[in-house]
């Protein structure tokens, strides 16, 4: 169900997509980078790489048929000696034993019959392919957290965009009043300039966060495997997400390590080398194989093939034994080889392990202190926006002078650039948190 929806999804927005821009929320563009994106048809072709070499191995064990032929044409048909056997001269006698013309057509058939080694490949390929399927999964996994951080990261960039843009009027106005307080001799053009300066600081803000909203989009269309400068519109507002409760609840949430698709991936490690282990053992066992093989030979004086003749069958079956005794130490080191491999493969084990659970609490951590700094952020810049805009009304009625004014206005810009960075650390550290859980 899962797999239909998310085909569902790819295919709806690539319809989108065809007709005008592309929306999606951030599920489905999370859904989108797990089916398309590059590093995931990357490991979409490893796995079908994985599933050839599986059939590969699979074939050996199956029936083999082979065909030769072969054509031969004495132009000097070699000449021996041999003994007179009649007696008197020469002593010797020259004679020719062979045929100008030669043909021999063939098949044979072999079939493995027993090979310990063969049937230990056979439990590895079905391991081969779960490890995989578990590796895609993962690969599955890094794509939909990167989508998740360029769409979050979009959302972010934006309202900071928002924001700028909401507390620029107040300024600019200010700006044109004290303009025009100057040129009927009201102000000196000190506290003119100090606002038109305020003004153009804060422009420069907003385009700069302009472009890092423009930057972000570019990497969410590489992220969902789009082309570059594909319109996305993003269907999720910002606030919602942030006020999640579920996403709350991440810190809360119990972990076990055992789940966790890299656990699961280490875990078929770790099989995949008991089954090494076992391979190189069984290279002690002896292998047996049979054969049958039918064949037609033309010999005559002349090349006449049409002739049934002159052409000569034969056919024959057989079994092959073949009995390791000695290797000169070689596959005993294969076997120590294997066992070294195996443990490292345990030791892989429970260093992700215990690496999984250090991620876990260190997220928590990360997670707990992001989601009390953006409450503190969040507090702060409205406090320093009602001060900016009571300060505003002050200098309209001539209750603040100018200097006041950029003063306040220069905090609140500050609040906000720090608010937004503390809108994106609480983001990443939720998706980080997601990505510990093994949530995606």
């Amino acid at each position: 169900m899962r797999n239909l929806f998310i085909i569902a999804t790819v295919a709806w927005a690539a319809g989108a997509w065809a007709q005008g821009p592309v929306s999606l929320s951030l599920q489905q563009a999370m859904d989108m980078a797990a089916t398309q994106s590059y590093q995931v048809q990357g490991s979409q072709l490893e796995a079908e790489k994985a599933l050839a070499k599986i059939k590969e191995v699979m074939a050996i064990g199956l029936p083999q048929i082979n065909a030769t032929g072969s054509l031969g044409n004495y132009l000097k048909v070699p000449t021996q000696l041999i003994p007179n056997f009649f007696g008197g001269e020469p002593k010797t006698i020259e004679v020719q034993f062979g045929i100008p013309w030669t043909m021999t057509g063939a098949v044979q058939l072999n079939q493995l019959l027993f090979d310990g080694s063969y049937l230990v490949g056979l439990q590895a390929t079905r391991e081969l392919r779960n490890q995989s399927g578990k590796i895609l999964e993962q690969v599955q996994l890094d794509a939909r957290v990167q989508a998740a951080k360029a769409y979050l990261g979009v959302l972010a960039a934006e309202e900071g965009v928002r924001l700028v843009a909401a507390g620029l009027p107040v300024v600019k106005k200010a700006a044109d009043d004290a303009a025009a307080m100057v040129q009927q001799g009201m102000m000196g053009t000190t506290d003119a300039d100090r606002l038109a300066v305020q003004v153009e600081e804060a422009g420069n803000q907003q385009r700069m966060l302009q472009q890092q909203a423009d930057v972000a989009r570019a990497y969410l269309a590489l992220v969902l495997g789009l082309p570059s400068g594909t319109p996305i519109a993003l269907t999720d507002s910002l606030q919602p997400l942030l006020d999640d409760g579920s996403a709350a609840q991440l810190a809360a949430t119990p972990f076990d390590p055992g789940t966790h698709i890299e656990a699961e991936v280490a875990n078929s490690t770790l099989r995949l080398g008991e089954l090494d282990l076992r391979n190189k053992r069984a290279a002690y066992l002896p292998t047996l194989g049979g054969f049958i093989n039918y064949q037609q030979q033309f010999s005559n004086t002349d090349f006449t093939p049409g002739d049934g003749n002159f052409w000569f069958p034969s056919s024959m079956w057989g079994l092959q034994l073949n009995v390791p005794i000695f290797s000169s130490g070689m596959r005993h080191k294969q076997v120590a080889q294997a066992k070294l491999s195996l443990q490292q493969a345990e030791l892989n084990l429970k260093a992700t392990e215990q690496r999984l659970l250090t991620d876990q609490l260190q997220q928590k951590a990360v997670l707990t202190a992001a989601q009390e700094s953006y409450n503190t952020g969040k507090n702060s810049l409205a406090l320093s926006r009602r001060i900016f805009e009571q300060t505003s009304v002050k200098f309209s009625e001539g209750m603040a002078t100018s200097f006041e004014l950029t003063q306040e206005h220069s905090n609140y810009l500050q609040t906000q650039q720090a608010y937004i960075q503390r809108i994106v650390d609480l983001l990443k550290a939720r998706v980080d948190m997601r990505k510990a859980l093994d949530l995606f």
